[in-house]
């Protein structure tokens, strides 16, 4: 906002030049105001039109199993691996709620260490399994897990009826895969 105020300003300074200029013949005010209105309209036009693409977020992925991702950071290395069924997969990941209360995360309660498990083998709910599937290593997706994809109809519930994740819940998980491996023969 302050480069698009800088920009008006600088425009009215040039503006506000032409309508003083000795070679226009008139120095009235209508003038004045009417070359200026003239020349900051269009520029402010083209300032206000330019920062629309740079704001604009990532790419919104759609997977045919009805989850929805968004890479939020790309992999450094040149040639990154992308890890097959039955790899071990290390993964950091915090799970939320719709309403953005964390229900779990690789980093909380004590727990430094990435979460490790065999690619497609369900060890991990199946649109968690999916969307790692999808990713290389070293990128990070937040991902929309649907209730179909997550804890269904069951949700993750105490005895007494007190749920941690009620059934019918969408999931929102950011995810960064850390490193896949082939396991030992």
């Amino acid at each position: 906002m302050k480069s698009f105020a800088a920009a008006i300003v600088l425009l009215m300074c040039v503006s506000s030049t032409a309508a003083f200029s000795v070679n226009s013949g008139e120095s009235d005010r209508r003038s004045f105001l009417t070359k200026t209105v003239a020349s900051v309209i269009p520029a402010a036009a083209v300032v206000i039109a330019a920062p629309q693409s740079s704001l604009a977020g990532p790419e919104i992925i759609t997977l045919p199993s009805g989850i929805k991702y968004a890479v939020t950071k790309e992999p450094t290395d040149k040639k990154p691996v992308a890890p097959q069924k039955g790899d071990i997969v290390g993964i950091d990941y915090t799970g939320y709620l719709a309403n953005g209360q964390i229900f779990d995360a690789t980093h909380a309660g004590g727990k430094q260490n990435a979460l490790l498990f065999k690619l497609g083998t369900g060890s991990v709910i199946p649109g968690l399994d999916e969307m790692v599937s999808q990713m290389v290593v070293g990128q990070k997706v937040q991902a929309i897990i649907p209730p179909s994809l997550a804890y269904g109809d069951k949700g993750v519930c105490l005895d007494d009826g007190e749920c941690l994740i009620k059934p019918g819940s969408t999931l929102v998980y950011d995810i960064l895969l850390k490193k896949s491996s082939i396991p030992p023969p």
